[in-house]
């Protein structure tokens, strides 16, 4: 199975889920532009995994390409391991093949069509290249024993017998494959597809997945990848077919499954019947009758999974870790063309954002608002393509702005109380909490310290839909609160008057206070910029980063462009294409991609809310 994915950071969902499913990857660099910041993101996403993989850096035949110059990137900026096991040839100036390291031959193509023919290494490139045989030769023994002592005596093992080493090698990360072409004049493709049968591994030869049993998180389950034991299988994307509605792909990691058997849902208790199964090439489906170890295929009947759901036995549950995906930056509002789309709109939004584990929606009853918020601009605009081509929708779309986020700065304790008598059955719920804040990126903890005989347990969970309620609405400025972590302390109740309800809207009140107590900030994203310009460009540039709140973090030459990278708030970026193109009178270029959030300035803070307060956007309490 191959899973090719979208290179732009804003689709950086397709990276994440995808890396969660596969065996190996096949990580693509410019021989220009070298290592960019989205392939450092990958490869952090990658190394998370334990994920083996090859380079190929690509676009060997433009004239700004300089392959030692990438290799050094990859060992600064991705990692020390990484050995090139080719070399491109260049005549006239012109790419016209590469030299095998490991067979030391040499690979030339004549024309667009059929294979290199292989001749020696030319007497040019000999003296050169030997030492960088060696390194890799010397670089792959050291990963073997036996090998390592046939070196060290003077033997050198057979290309074969390194192959097969070199496979090991980068199976357990230890080594990275880096192979050279130029796909457009159709240069070292048949290399890269022998590289990926060669060096990245089978289903069989990666351990066992791991996951907790269903209620009991310190017990470990493995499933091997062996279609005679109990099935485990992960959901990684979700898609709405017009012609057979509702696909659930998912990659099978063990065990089997027949259409018309069911698949158990830890996450929501359901069992389901599978109605259909499609192995799926690009838009074309071939149905079949059967799943098993190692597929990856589309199931229909299975409506109730999401991206990172476990499907499985129900005799033997098993969920596995669930996938995390970078948090929405970016906020349109978006409304109907008409009171009649108001129903459709907000279920095609709901459709999309199921879809999309990076797209959220908000509705807010009070102001009648309704949000999509996402990874950056193109990918909002291809969202609301979307409902225009796909919904057949016309939604009336505000501009682009920053999704903040709120947090607290020190602890606070606050009492929250509800009482109502109306006449008969009474309502009471008293909630005593604590707020901390928590590192950056931790989300909101909720946890219970309230002793059972002064709280019961019944009332513990309508207590925290009431905390994440209020605190996903905001309480200084109509975001949502993160980083935080909200301990129940204990309440009072009424035997009679007390209802769950009741003391949903103490714990909210209660939280409310205590955030407002907390020494409450409003935080901004930050993103990593990367601008491609030229060298007399670059003093601007610096200037324009410092006048946007930013900081350069480095520079440096990128063929004949040079790189400046920098930190930038989200919010000064918002019109930064056009400034750079009026600066580099067109040919500058940069990309952009979250970094973290960060503190708002104070004065800036309280700009932020005034506004907020005009627009209606926060609640009066």
């Amino acid at each position: 199975n191959l899973i090719d994915t979208p290179g732009h950071i804003d689709f950086t969902a397709e990276v994440v889920r995808s890396i969660r499913v596969i065996d190996g990857a096949v990580v693509l660099l410019c021989g220009v532009g070298g290592v960019e910041p989205q392939t450092e993101a990958v490869w952090r996403l990658a190394d998370r995994e334990h994920l083996p993989r090859i380079l190929f850096v690509n676009k060997l035949d433009r004239s700004e390409a300089d392959f030692q110059r990438v290799l050094d990137e990859v060992r600064e900026r991705l990692t020390p391991n990484g050995v090139p096991i080719q070399w491109p040839v260049y005549e006239g100036g012109a790419l016209v093949g590469l030299v095998d390291l490991l067979e030391w031959r040499a690979l030339l193509w004549e024309g667009e069509d059929g294979d290199p023919r292989k001749e020696p290494v030319p007497p040019h490139l000999q003296a050169s290249l030997t030492p960088v045989r060696e390194r890799l030769i010397d670089a792959i023994c050291e990963t073997d024993d036996v090998l390592l002592e046939q070196r060290l005596e003077g033997i050198e093992p057979e290309p074969a017998t390194l192959r097969r080493a070199l496979r090991r090698a980068t199976i357990k990360g230890r080594l990275v494959p880096i192979l050279a072409g130029a796909s457009r004049v159709h240069i070292g493709i048949q290399p890269l597809l022998d590289g990926i049968v060669d060096y990245l591994p089978a289903p069989v030869d990666m351990p066992p997945v791991v996951g907790v049993v269903p209620g009991d998180e310190e017990e470990l389950a493995e499933r091997p990848d062996d279609p005679g034991v109990p099935l485990c299988a992960a959901a990684f994307k979700i898609v709405t077919d017009r012609h057979v509605g509702h696909l659930t792909w998912v990659r099978v990691f063990s065990g089997q499954l027949r259409v018309g058997e069911s698949v158990y849902n830890p996450r929501t208790g359901e069992l389901e019947r599978v109605g259909r199964i499609y192995r799926m090439h690009a838009n074309r489906r071939e149905q079949v009758d059967r799943m098993e170890a190692s597929d990856v295929v589309a199931l229909v009947g299975v409506r109730s999974a999401v991206t990172g759901d476990t499907l499985c036995d129900p005799r033997h549950p098993i969920i596995l870790e669930r996938t995390r995906f970078p948090e929405p930056v970016v906020a349109v509002a978006v409304s109907a063309a008409s009171p009649k789309e108001r129903g459709r709109l907000r279920n095609a939004l709901r459709q999309l954002c199921r879809e999309d584990p990076t797209l959220v929606t908000r509705y807010d009853p009070e102001t009648q608002e309704l949000t999509l918020a996402g990874l950056g601009e193109l990918h909002l605009e291809v969202a609301i393509d979307l409902l225009r081509t796909r919904f057949g929708l016309e939604p009336v779309v505000s501009r682009p702005r920053v999704a903040y986020r709120e947090t607290v700065r020190q602890a606070a304790e606050a009492v929250g109380r509800y009482k109502k008598q109306t006449g008969g059955r009474g309502h009471f719920a008293e909630v005593v909490l604590r707020v901390e804040p928590l590192e950056r990126g931790a989300g909101v903890r909720f946890e219970n310290a309230a002793p059972p005989s002064e709280f019961p347990t019944d009332f513990v969970r309508p207590t925290e839909m009431g905390v994440m309620d209020a605190l996903e609405r905001g309480v200084i400025a109509g975001y949502p609160v993160t980083d935080v972590q909200v301990t129940l302390l204990g309440g009072r109740y009424h035997e009679v008057d007390s209802a769950a309800m009741d003391f949903q809207i103490a714990a909210s009140k209660a939280v409310r206070e205590a955030v407002t107590r907390g020494d409450p900030a409003l935080l901004e994203p930050v993103m990593a910029v990367s601008i491609s310009v030229s060298e007399e460009h670059i003093g601007a540039i610096v200037a324009s980063v410092g006048q946007r709140r930013g900081r350069v973090t480095e520079m440096r030459a990128r063929g004949r462009a040079s790189a400046v990278e920098a930190e930038v708030p989200l919010r000064e970026m918002f019109g930064y294409a056009t400034a750079l193109r009026s600066q580099t009178e067109g040919r500058g270029t940069f990309s952009m991609q979250f970094l973290r959030y960060e503190p708002v300035p104070e004065d800036l803070a309280a700009q932020i809310i005034a506004e907020r307060r005009a627009e209606g956007k926060i609640r009066q309490r």
